[in-house]
């Protein structure tokens, strides 16, 4: 049986390629998603991007409870890999997926029921509110696609092939970049287009996911009932924790876009652009996360607790550089970003204190993600829960709408970094403290994994 691709050779090395190629395709991806936004601002409409910004704070909670269950399938499956049980790994797989799906289609049910009142809450009204509306009515059912797609990544990346999770997001981005402007601009279809683009980009991202990973690869075993009921229990155990981490992001945005709201559509229409920006430039960051969930998974199941160490202490110092990095490219290109959006007065100012202020906040917010893949991954998933609520659940809001009342707009960003570096600090120091004790001979190691139930009990005899 083949050994775990992150079991041997330097840490960093397969924190770097994972992270590399992952940042490769998401940002990719976030980037076809700004051009989108770009393309909408060509229109000389400004409520349809503030719609954009409306929208994309409540949709952040859907794509964030379907990245919460693809942490989990990441963490199942790469410590049964670990452990040298790849037929486990395939089943649990599977399983993940059909059980991801169903719940994103519950989901994007919710959110269609709701959307005008949730649109409503998040301050926008008007015109503004009604074309943020339609946008989600049109795009949350392709959340299903997208779990799917989610799932069928997370198993790749949980295998090491981070390169061909790379390709499913180059190819599906490649094919929204082509369709956005036809969409858009040629065929007039405004705010519809831009929707028309997002629901086939998510279909042909879980088409390209399935092709590499059951197809080719055969990494995913076609799920029945009984594996699915077997495995409903150690998914939900790490899913449920990891979505409400996940969850603790887009409530942070949502109530810090009830703050941006107070200073009009065009405030909105910049924190719509620093959102873009934000998981554009920072796809590194992003990615780090998920990248190096496997390596921890594999290491973890294969009881090779230094290499544990070495990965946490790696994902931080590439965390820092790359921060940095960024920081300097975005001071240098925010005269440009401004002329592209036409952003003047309070959207101005809240690009500039994004760039100056709200991107060194990244150091520590990238730490605490670095904290809460190791939590999630290591057996304490309510730890990394804990720790993304109090930022941005508990911090954020208080700190934007304190800085607000002193710096207008651009206090939102201020606040937001504020509380990240006091969380991402605590959570760092945190989430080392335990990789750090982690061993056989640990009064703190986490329980082995239950045994494999016995999918047969589950089968109709």
């Amino acid at each position: 049986m083949s050994t775990g691709r992150f079991l041997t050779g330097p840490t960093m090395g397969h924190v770097v390629r994972m992270t590399a190629t992952g940042a490769f395709g998401i940002t990719f991806v976030f980037l076809v998603d700004a051009a989108n936004l770009f393309w909408l601002s060509q229109l000389g409409r400004p409520q349809l991007v503030a719609a954009i910004g409306f929208a994309y704070a409540i949709q952040f909670f859907s794509v964030s409870s379907g990245i919460g269950l693809m942490i989990a399938a990441t963490a199942l499956v790469s410590r049964r890999i670990g452990e040298g049980n790849r037929a486990m790994a395939r089943t649990q797989a599977g399983a993940a997926l059909i059980t991801a799906a169903a719940i994103q289609g519950g989901v994007g049910a919710l959110i269609f029921a709701f959307r005008h009142d949730l649109v409503a809450m998040a301050g926008a009204e008007g015109e503004t509110a009604r074309l943020a509306a339609r946008y989600l009515g049109l795009t949350v059912w392709s959340l299903v696609p997208m779990a799917v797609a989610l799932i069928a990544s997370a198993t790749l990346r949980a295998e090491g092939y981070g390169a061909k999770a790379m390709y499913i997001t180059l190819s599906s981005g490649a094919v929204l970049m082509e369709l956005d402007p036809i969409f858009i601009l040629w065929w007039d279809m405004g705010l519809d287009g831009a929707a028309l683009g997002l629901v086939l980009f998510r279909f042909v991202l879980m088409g390209v996911a399935l092709f590499f990973a059951s197809m080719q690869l055969d990494l995913i075993a076609r799920p029945d009932w009984a594996s699915i009921r077997a495995t409903w229990t150690p998914y939900i155990a790490v899913a449920l924790p990891a979505i409400g981490t996940q969850m603790a992001t887009p409530a942070g945005n949502y109530l810090l876009t009830i703050v941006m709201a107070q200073f009009g559509d065009a405030a909105v229409a910049a924190w719509a652009v620093v959102s873009r920006l934000t998981v554009l430039a920072f796809g590194g960051i992003f990615a780090l996360s998920g990248a190096i969930g496997g390596i921890f998974g594999q290491n973890y199941g294969a009881g090779l607790y230094p290499r544990l160490r070495s990965t946490y202490r790696d994902a931080l110092i590439f965390c820092v550089i790359y921060t940095l990095v960024m920081w300097g490219v975005l001071l240098a290109a925010t005269p440009l970003i401004l002329d592209a959006f036409g952003l003047s007065g309070q959207g101005a100012d809240v690009l500039r204190g994004f760039t100056s202020v709200g991107v060194g906040g990244f150091v520590f917010v990238g730490a605490l993600f670095v904290a809460s893949a190791a939590f999630n991954n290591l057996g304490q998933p309510l730890r990394s829960t804990l720790v993304g609520w109090l930022k941005d659940g508990v911090l954020s809001w208080p700190a934007a709408a304190w800085l607000a009342t002193s710096f207008g707009a651009a206090g939102v960003i201020y606040g937001q970094a504020l509380a990240g570096a006091i969380v991402g600090g605590l959570a760092a120091y945190w989430g080392w403290r335990y990789v750090a004790r982690l061993g056989p001979d640990a009064d703190i190691t986490p329980a082995p994994p239950r045994p494999w139930p016995n999918i047969d009990r589950y089968r109709r005899r």
